[in-house]
């Protein structure tokens, strides 16, 4: 890998930015660690002038946010034949809007929370009182709220009491347009991080989120201290081996590739409940994918030069070294 010479993107201007660099510094730093030739660039206007005329071997997208994850930066890289880490353009619209990939996987028979998806624009024209309650007639409440698209928990919140639904649902709103509502499931929460390698994909250890606070929202994921991670998930045989399974599936279905990590919930009947996925995974201090990986005897580095090799390979499959 010494030979390579590898651009870990980060940064951008989404809502977390912040969380993108912390991501991209740990990454690159790992990937220094295994002798690789790593650039830390951010995602602004010179990219394009860069990638034209410094063109690396390979591009690893440590982007949250929609630039990262919304396949705007991957159609980027696409245009330019630049290889890189990662699910392509289409699959990443697909994992990003939340309700499509829940419609997707809901149709091959995955289990998933009853939701509804409502623009801000139905709440001014048909009045926000009789949308909200039918809103709770249909799901229930407790209710799950969080932006049709997004990452890092930004707007999403648990509403108990339905005098505290309007203002959830403004909070919600300042992260997007449209809201996808969603019946709240009591259970054990878990992160599947799935990995590609010679065999397909496989699921590294499931992660299970305690949060102090009972929601794993933006500070309970940043914030260090305030959430207890069990790694391996403290679930019987059978459950871990459910997850793992639903994860691999929505990375399969979803048409996901190198590196994806499933959120959901595991019920107290063992009904495993997929909530999202998320096609660029965290990497800092605090983030699920590093956990698994540790748990399952491997390193950042480990795995993100076997991808690095697998991007290569994909961009020239008959003279690239293949190393998964």
């Amino acid at each position: 890998m010494s030979d390579r010479c590898v651009v870990v993107l980060s940064g951008g201007l989404s809502h977390e930015r912040d969380v993108s660099l912390r991501s991209g510094r740990r990454l690159s730093a790992a990937l220094r660690s295994a002798d690789v030739m790593v650039e830390e660039w951010d995602a602004d206007s010179a990219l394009l002038s860069r990638l034209r005329e410094h063109r690396p071997d390979a591009v690893v997208i440590a982007l949250h946010g929609a630039e990262g994850e919304g396949g705007s930066i991957q159609t980027v890289l696409e245009m330019l034949d630049v290889p890189f880490v990662g699910a392509d353009s289409h699959a990443c619209r697909r994992a990003w809007d939340k309700p499509t990939a829940k419609t997707e996987l809901a149709r091959a028979g995955l289990a998933t929370p009853d939701w509804v998806v409502l623009p801000h624009s139905t709440f001014r024209e048909l009045g926000a009182r009789p949308v909200l309650d039918a809103m709770v007639d249909r799901l229930g409440l407790p209710m799950m709220l969080k932006p049709e698209q997004g990452g890092s928990a930004l707007g999403a919140q648990v509403v108990r009491e339905a005098a505290e639904l309007p203002a959830a649902m403004v909070a919600c709103l300042a992260y997007g347009e449209t809201v996808m509502a969603e019946r709240y499931v009591e259970g054990v929460e878990v992160a599947v991080t799935v990995v590609d390698g010679p065999g397909g994909p496989a699921a590294l250890p499931a992660v299970e989120i305690d949060p102090s606070t009972g929601v794993y929202d933006y500070t309970a994921r940043y914030t260090a201290g305030l959430t207890t991670f069990h790694t391996p998930a403290r679930l019987d045989a059978r459950s871990a081996a459910a997850v793992a399974e639903v994860a691999v599936a929505a990375h399969r279905l979803l048409g996901l590739r190198d590196v994806s990590r499933t959120d959901a919930i595991v019920a107290a009947d063992g009904t495993v409940h997929f909530l999202e996925v998320n096609s660029s995974p965290g990497l800092t201090e605090t983030s699920l994918l590093p956990m698994a990986a540790e748990a399952g005897g491997r390193s950042l580095a480990d795995i993100y030069t076997g991808l690095i090799e697998r991007a290569v390979a994909r961009a020239n499959p008959v003279t690239a070294p293949h190393n998964p």
